[in-house]
């Protein structure tokens, strides 16, 4: 896999593969290559979500009226 592989592409040729093995029309051999292929891009697409997550901070106001801003624990306040 391409170290310049975009997020983008990765989730394309992920889509790709699963229409691919959901039309069953390849070959045995060539799906076990497209199911590897695809949990290869399935890493690749949760390591490059997880270091978006670990660079989003949320915005807020302290009582005092001023903003800060904290890491995001992944939640959304209502």
């Amino acid at each position: 896999m391409s170290k310049k592989m975009t997020f983008e592409d990765a989730f394309k040729r992920l889509e790709e593969i699963a229409r691919l093995l959901e039309a069953g029309e390849v070959s045995l051999e060539e799906s076990i290559k497209l199911y590897e292929e695809g949990m290869k891009l399935i890493e690749f697409c949760n390591s490059r979500l997880e270091e978006a997550e670990k660079k989003i901070q949320k915005l807020s106001r302290t009582p005092e009226g001023n903003l800060e801003t904290n890491d995001w624990e992944g939640e959304i306040e209502e």
